[in-house]
C-alpha cells in the first residue's frame, strides 16, 4: 500500500472531521492521526440491523444472535444465575454507544451532580468497559507516539500501560503535593503548563487520586480550573482528561465535591474536557464493567459531539464490538432504583469511617520516625512517605513476616487500601508497617 492510499479516509470519517472542523477546529487539531481517521459505520452491518428492527415486521435476518420465541435464545443453566432481567437485557448486544436508556440516564446524574455545568451543553457519555479502557479509548483518539501528558507524580500505572507502552506517547510529571505536605501543589502545577504555553498538551487530572486518596479543596480546585484556563487563554491545546472513578468517595467538607469537568467544559475555546467515569465504584460494581466517556468544550455544538461520539463508538467497534450488555442493564436499573443513593451513602460513610480510624493510626507519634503521611481525604487509598526503608523491601518484608499485603510506589511511597480493611485491622495494620520499617533499616 502506497502513502497516499494510507492516507485515504473514509467518506464517513471525512464527514466527522468536517463537522468537527467547522464548529470546534481546536478540537480537531486535538486529535491524534488514529483519532482522525476513525468514524461509526453507520451504513454498515450495524446499521442496517438497527434499521430492521424497526421496519423488518415479518422477519429480521440481520443479527448474528440466535432468535427462540422472540427472545435471544439462551440456556438455562446460564439464565438461572440471573434474576430480575429479560433475556434481552442479557444476551442481546448491546449499542457500541451503549444501551440509550443507560446513556440518558447517566447524563441526568450527571448534571445533577455537577451543578456548575449550567447550561452547557455536553456530549451524550458514550459506553466503555470500565474507567480502564475510557482512558484507553482517549489515548487512541487524541495521542499519537511522542504526544506529551502532563500528570502528577502519584498517578495509576494504568496511565503509563495505556498512553506510554500502548500508543507511545510521553507521561511528564509534576509533584502533587507542596514540599510541606500540606496540599495540592498548585505551584508546581501552573508553573509545569506554562513551560508547555502553546503546545498541544493532554493533562490527566484525577480526584480522588489514585494512589494519595486526596481530593484539591475548594479554593485548590479553583486554583487548577484557573490555571488550565491561564495557559488556554495563552494559546495552549489542552485536552482535559477527569478522571472520576472514585467520585463521590468523600470524607471531608474541606474537599470539592464537584466534578471539575463541570467548570472544564465551558473554560475555553482551547479546552477540551473529557470526563471519564462509571459505576464501578460509584455503585460498588466493581466486576460489571460499565464506565463512560463525556465531551465538553466551551461553544461545542451537537454536530461537533456527535461526531466525537461517533469516533469514540467507532474505536469501541474495532476492539471489542460493544459493551457488557448485562452490566449495563443492571446499572440501569441501580440509578432507577429508589434505594440505590440510601445505600450508597450508607457504603460511604463505612469507607469514611475507616478513613477516619485510619488517619489516627498512621499519624500516632510512635511512628514518627518510620513515615510522612501524604494528606488524604477521599477515595480508597493513603499513602505513606517511608524514611530511611526502600518501599518494596518494607512491602516483601510484611507479607512474609506479618502477612499483611500492601503496595511499594516507586523508592519510597507505600499505599494502603482502608478501603477493604476492617477498622478492627487498622491499628495492626500500621504497627506491622512500622516493625517492617525498622527492620529493614536494621533498628
Amino acid at each position: 500500500m502506497s502513502a497516499t492510499q494510507a492516507t485515504i479516509l473514509n467518506p464517513l470519517a471525512e464527514a466527522a472531521n468536517e463537522a468537527i472542523r467547522k464548529d470546534c477546529p481546536v478540537v480537531f487539531d486535538l486529535l491524534s492521526e488514529r483519532g482522525k481517521r476513525f468514524f461509526f459505520p453507520t451504513q454498515g452491518i450495524l446499521a442496517q440491523g438497527a434499521e430492521a428492527k424497526q421496519k423488518a415486521k415479518v422477519a429480521n435476518a440481520t443479527i448474528g444472535i440466535a432468535v427462540e420465541r422472540g427472545e435471544p435464545a439462551h440456556l438455562a443453566c446460564v439464565d438461572r444465575y440471573f434474576s430480575g432481567l429479560t433475556p434481552g437485557e442479557i444476551y442481546d448486544y448491546a449499542p457500541s454507544y451503549g444501551k440509550p436508556e443507560l446513556r440518558q440516564a447517566w447524563a441526568r446524574k450527571q448534571r445533577q451532580e455537577t451543578p456548575s455545568l449550567g447550561g452547557q451543553l455536553l456530549s451524550n457519555p458514550v459506553v466503555t468497559n470500565a474507567l480502564t479502557h475510557g482512558l484507553s479509548v482517549v489515548g487512541e483518539l487524541f495521542l499519537d507516539p511522542g504526544d506529551e501528558v502532563l500528570s502528577s507524580d502519584l498517578l495509576w500505572e494504568n496511565y503509563n500501560l495505556a498512553w506510554e507502552t500502548r500508543l507511545g506517547a510521553h507521561i511528564s510529571y509534576f509533584p502533587f503535593f507542596d514540599p510541606d505536605l500540606t496540599g495540592y501543589n498548585l505551584e508546581a502545577f501552573t508553573q509545569a503548563l506554562a513551560q508547555r504555553t502553546g503546545r498541544k498538551l493532554v493533562v490527566s487530572l484525577n480526584f480522588p487520586n489514585n494512589p494519595s486518596g486526596y481530593t484539591p479543596t475548594g479554593a485548590e480546585a479553583l486554583g487548577i480550573v484557573a490555571a488550565l484556563t491561564r495557559a488556554a487563554e495563552a494559546g495552549t491545546r489542552l485536552v482535559v482528561v477527569c478522571d472520576d472513578a472514585y467520585y463521590g468517595m468523600f470524607f471531608d467538607p474541606a474537599c470539592e465535591h464537584e466534578s471539575l469537568f463541570g467548570r472544564l467544559a465551558q473554560a475555553h475555546p482551547n479546552l477540551l474536557a473529557i470526563k471519564v467515569d462509571g459505576g464501578t465504584k460509584e455503585a460498588f460494581v466493581w466486576g460489571l464493567r460499565v464506565g463512560f466517556v463525556t465531551f465538553g468544550i466551551q461553544n461545542g455544538t451537537e454536530a461537533c459531539y456527535k461526531a466525537l461520539e461517533d469516533k469514540t463508538a467507532g474505536v469501541i467497534r474495532s476492539v471489542v464490538s460493544s459493551c457488557t450488555q448485562p452490566g449495563q442493564s443492571v446499572l440501569l436499573k441501580v440509578l432507577q432504583d429508589p434505594e440505590f443513593r440510601p445505600q450508597q451513602d450508607e457504603k460511604i460513610a463505612m469507607l469514611r469511617s475507616r478513613a477516619a480510624v485510619t488517619g489516627v493510626e498512621c499519624r500516632r507519634p510512635e511512628y514518627a520516625d518510620c513515615w510522612d503521611v501524604y494528606p488524604y481525604n477521599s477515595g480508597y487509598f493513603m499513602c505513606l512517605r517511608l524514611k530511611g526503608a526502600d518501599a518494596d523491601l518494607v512491602r516483601r518484608r510484611l507479607l512474609d513476616e506479618h502477612g499483611v499485603g500492601t503496595i511499594a510506589l516507586g523508592p519510597t511511597n507505600l499505599r494502603v487500601a482502608f478501603s477493604c480493611l476492617t477498622e478492627e485491622q487498622v491499628p495492626g495494620v500500621f504497627r506491622a508497617i512500622a516493625a517492617a520499617v525498622r527492620a529493614v533499616r536494621g533498628n
